[in-house]
């Protein structure tokens, strides 16, 4: 059932230029500095990511309106140019120079209190009138149901990604759906807001998707909180799961595969202590988990040792020969990591002349 349905997403529901393209390695700086970045902190991950055979950069989150923690600015894509003096435009083409491709968090269904969307819309907001407006993580949902809404965003995004050769776009949403109305509609057809607002969503996802055919968009909802069959529909691939512990992510990646591939799991290598859990895990353990989905780095790799580094290097190396099986093979569970402190599966090319297989056990 599970590779009936591996490929039937993999070669049916997902669309575009990377459905049957092996997916780059990357490096992502959030876990590495949050908040906390310039330019030129940018580009020494950037210096060392290159020598290590990554591929593609990440600017997570923080690089727009004044964000410098997570209650505000939502909503005003616009360059910060405290951080980035020279702009997007400046910091993708010292990226580029390296021989990386560049890509780019956004969260554009969600709306900070503060910020300046917000002081101009404030109806812009799911939210019942006269009732209070429920904060999660300090910020509010866009009314996706409303059409100006969806071209406002659209527009913004489309601004950014014309400003600069991006090629890659994380699509945040991290938080769940409250007092869920729209300004929009009547009282009699509120209960319509929540299906209009996927609705709107899926309009400005096939507009963005259809105008950037080259951008390779990854999704994610605190990780894979909308892990669906309607969002790889757009988006080939998900953010698993903000928890990056390789212990952790066992059994997520293992319950995930039940019904999506491996190309559709976003998986990196982050720091230890792991930044979720507080567990250590061995950098050789770190890398086998990551590899059973979209390889990537999620933590300042100028800290590395030279002896890290190397190790770095080979598991790149490692990925690189088998990531055409990992994105694209036919899965077998071998190991339930949920029965036992063991887990392994293998992939396995479809003709049937290459395996790969990895096997975790403590």
């Amino acid at each position: 059932m599970s590779r009936r349905y591996h490929k039937l997403y993999r070669t049916r529901l997902s669309r575009g230029h990377f459905r049957d393209r092996t997916r780059p390695v990357l490096v992502n700086n959030w876990e590495a500095t949050y908040f906390d970045f310039n330019a030129d902190k940018i580009e020494d991950i950037a210096k060392e990511a290159q020598g290590l055979g990554v591929e593609l950069f990440v600017l997570d989150d923080g690089w727009f309106g004044k964000r410098n923690a997570d209650n505000s600015s939502l909503g005003d894509w616009i360059v910060d140019r405290n951080k980035l003096p020279g702009g997007l435009e400046d910091l993708v083409q010292r990226v580029r120079n390296l021989g990386l491709e560049f890509g780019l968090w956004f969260e554009p269904e969600m709306i900070s209190p503060d910020s300046d969307l917000y002081r101009n819309h404030p109806d812009w907001c799911l939210h019942v009138p006269d009732r209070r407006r429920t904060e999660g993580r300090q910020q509010l949902i866009l009314d996706f149901a409303r059409e100006e809404v969806c071209d406002a965003i659209a527009g913004m995004v489309r601004s950014i990604l014309q400003s600069a050769p991006i090629t890659y776009v994380k699509w945040d949403m991290n938080r769940n759906m409250t007092e869920i109305g729209s300004a929009s509609l009547p009282p009699e057809r509120q209960r319509e807001t929540a299906h209009r607002y996927m609705l709107g969503l899926y309009r400005v996802m096939e507009q963005l998707t259809t105008e950037f055919p080259h951008i390779l968009f990854e999704s994610c909802s605190g990780g894979g909180g909308r892990y669906d069959p309607g969002m790889l529909y757009y988006m080939p691939q998900t953010w698993t799961s903000d928890n990056s512990d390789a212990i952790s992510r066992l059994k997520i990646q293992y319950g995930t595969s039940l019904v999506y591939p491996l190309s559709s799991m976003g998986a990196h290598v982050s720091a230890v202590p792991n930044h979720q859990v507080h567990r250590n895990t061995s950098l050789r353990t770190r890398g086998h988990a990551a590899m059973s989905g979209n390889f990537g780095y999620e933590l300042d790799l100028t800290a590395f040792t030279e002896q890290e580094k190397e190790e770095v290097r080979q598991q790149i190396e490692l990925y690189k020969e088998i990531r055409h099986l990992v994105q694209f093979g036919d899965f077998y569970r071998l190991r339930n990591p949920f029965e036992s402190n063991e887990a392994a599966w293998t992939v396995v090319s479809e003709d049937r002349s290459e395996a790969s297989c990895i096997t975790f056990a403590s």
